[in-house]
């Protein structure tokens, strides 16, 4: 089964679960997944929060960074599929609020970019889960994507 590793940064907002558990409950026919929560750090907290990142990650490593790709849907959905045909898991890295050290960019196989807006780190996570969700059911030619 394919598997997704989701690495990120802080404690979720309690509004935010019932999305997150919708997603993580519909990936589920999908993919295996999984979430680590890495503590915010009070200082120094780019360096502290990045190598407790640096420690979770395996597989292909994707990051969320303005840097990244802007893609389409579909496009995330197709590069979702290649990725799988060689790497049975595909982490993703979500930053905390100052961003991640240049050494996490740095072991990123690849950088995705959700827009150029900035988003409350916690939120990233629902928007990343609803895509992968959303890229699965692409793949799979569900009624979901529109």
């Amino acid at each position: 089964m394919k598997k997704i590793n989701i690495v990120c940064v802080g404690k979720i907002k309690d509004f935010l679960l019932p999305a997150i558990n919708e997603y993580s409950t519909r990936l589920r026919k999908y993919c295996s997944l999984s979430v680590v929560e890495i503590a915010e750090a009070k200082s120094e907290c780019v360096k502290k929060e990045s190598e407790e990142i640096m420690k979770k990650l395996s597989g292909f490593v994707v990051l969320c960074d303005l840097g990244g790709e802007i893609m389409t849907s579909e496009a995330f959905s197709e590069k979702l599929d290649k990725l799988f045909v060689s790497h049975p898991a595909i982490t993703f890295v979500i930053g905390g609020s100052e961003g991640v050290s240049d050494e996490v960019k740095k072991r990123a196989d690849y950088k995705i970019c959700f827009g150029k807006f900035t988003y409350p780190h916690q939120l990233m996570r629902v928007i990343l889960l609803e895509q992968i969700y959303r890229a699965f059911g692409i793949a799979n030619n569900t009624p979901y994507h529109k």
